[in-house]
């Protein structure tokens, strides 16, 4: 380490878009800060680094894109539709996909700072882009559908990228393969860290520590014990890393546990993507997400959710774990050819796990599944589908009629050949369960009372997420709560030093 002494004003743990966020915040406020990364350079970043860039922010209007997309020319905002997204409208999606069950202060606390989080990003270099896959186009203008019409370019390895850069220029110091194992206190209030580095115990003297490093996803057996026993056979979409080490820590002082530990963010991938994150193919390729154009079965070939319930931003996790309930934790998205070009980009790369054929028949031989049981399910579902206009950039209420599970929206036919099948299973992406903080990001012990010095950021956080998320909002919470802590961080360190003046 750069700084002889060993002694900081602001230890962050993990270098994700929280603790990157919480670091840059802090050092804009004049803290002396470093930042602990359990993996190797290479493989810096947490699960941020995996993401496609999707972040989900109270934009009200078109005008609040452009203040974002500053070099958005007129003729192509004349060709943009972009639905009203307002702070009630996200608050109401949290709560409506958690079933009420989000911490109503943290909740709001996130919306509101939504926008203004944003632009800050924007100010310490992220570049945000239009997000292609939250448009259709109609009549010859981008149709934009679920309050998710931005991405960071370039990804998460953009965000990370940037971000990195940014607080390195600034002056944070950053060490690696360095693992943090044990908070200290003094006098009740947090005095610093011991970290294992080159197989050696060291101690990291701090006046305040942000945890920042993520959930337990990647620990096997955590995930048998808080999850469900079926989940250790879930891959782990991002960091390796993430093995719930900070929530140990925090637990070991006396931190409150908080939030949805029976929970977490999972989505439909291919059967055949990685065990945990490939750093040398990020930015979210093996997930499976255009299901609501077509249908999803089994090993037994028959249907078990509700494709078409809501936009893909608001179910997607939830049909990531009802996948994995299937036999061999497999199941297959089906697809016919008058569907086929609207698929998202990933279907199309070689990465990708695609069965071809010409009939159902051939293709459920390809599958490796009963070709009676498909031809049944897939008769019985394309006698139920209701006529209606289709239109994928709303829910246009083109369903079924007289099945179980129906499809409530964006039912067509399946009954063009080619078809198509793409073998999934399901991908952890973070927990929920987390420890309790207020608002601010300050960690609250057993009585609700902050452990002075001590504050946490993204997935760290319990309380926020249940059940559910609304797509986007992982990034958003994780920029949001990083940037808070940040200043609370630097705010605890001002007081601190009034009062021993």
């Amino acid at each position: 380490m750069r700084n002889s002494k060993n002694v900081f004003d602001l230890v962050v743990i993990g270098t994700g878009n929280a603790a990157l966020c919480a670091a840059i915040a802090a050092k804009e406020n004049g803290a002396n800060v470093l930042m602990v990364e359990k993996g190797t350079k290479h493989k810096r970043g947490g699960n941020s680094f995996f993401t496609d860039g999707a972040i989900r922010f109270a934009y009200n209007d078109m005008t609040g894109i452009q203040k974002i997309l500053t070099d958005l020319n007129k003729e192509e905002v004349q060709h943009i539709v972009m639905p009203i997204y307002t702070e009630d409208d996200y608050y109401a999606d949290i709560m409506r996909v958690t079933k009420n069950k989000s911490e109503p202060e943290l909740a709001r606390q996130l919306v509101s700072n939504s926008f203004e989080t944003i632009q800050w990003m924007k100010e310490q270099g992220v570049q945000f882009e239009l997000n292609e896959n939250q448009s259709f186009e109609k009549d010859g203008k981008l149709q934009f559908w679920g309050g998710l019409p931005i991405k960071t370019r370039r990804k998460g390895i953009g965000l990370i990228e940037t971000l990195i850069a940014r607080a390195e220029e600034m002056g944070v110091e950053i060490i690696y393969e360095t693992r943090a194992v044990k908070l200290k206190k003094a006098e009740g209030k947090i005095s610093g860290l011991i970290v294992i580095q080159n197989g050696a115990k060291k101690i990291i003297h701090a006046k305040t520590v942000v945890l920042a490093c993520g959930g337990f996803e990647a620990d096997k057996e955590k995930r048998k014990k808080y999850l469900g026993k079926e989940w250790g056979n879930a891959l782990v979409r991002g960091s390796e890393y993430n093995t719930g080490d900070g929530l140990e820590m925090a637990l070991e002082i006396g931190a409150q546990p908080y939030g949805d530990w029976g929970s977490c963010h999972a989505h439909t991938t291919d059967f055949n993507a990685p065990k945990v994150g490939d750093y040398s193919k990020p930015g979210d390729i093996y997930k499976k997400s255009s299901y609501p154009l077509g249908i999803i079965v089994n090993k037994q070939g028959k249907r078990f959710v509700d494709e078409g319930a809501d936009f893909r931003n608001y179910t997607y996790a939830k049909y990531g774990k009802e996948t994995l309930k299937q036999q061999g934790q497999k199941a297959f998205q089906l697809f016919d050819q008058q569907v086929y070009p609207m698929l998202r980009k990933e279907y199309m790369l070689e990465e990708a796990t695609c069965i071809k054929a010409n009939s159902i028949e051939e293709l459920a031989d390809e599958m490796e599944i009963d070709r009676v049981n498909l031809v049944s399910t897939i008769n019985e579902y394309n006698l139920a589908v209701k006529n209606g206009d289709y239109n994928p950039s709303i829910k246009d209420k083109k369903g079924t009629k007289g099945i179980t599970p129906p499809k409530s929206n964006w039912a067509l036919r399946l009954e063009k050949s080619p078809y198509y099948a793409y073998p999934i299973t399901c991908g952890i992406t973070f927990t929920f369960g987390g420890i309790r903080t207020n608002k601010n990001g300050e960690v609250l012990d057993s009585e609700g009372l902050p452990i002075p010095g001590l504050f946490a950021a993204g997935e760290m956080i319990g309380g926020i997420f249940y059940h559910n998320y609304p797509g986007g909002s992982g990034l958003m919470s994780g920029a949001t709560f990083g940037k808070l802590a940040g200043e609370s961080a630097s705010s605890y360190l001002s007081n601190k030093l009034k009062v021993t003046k």
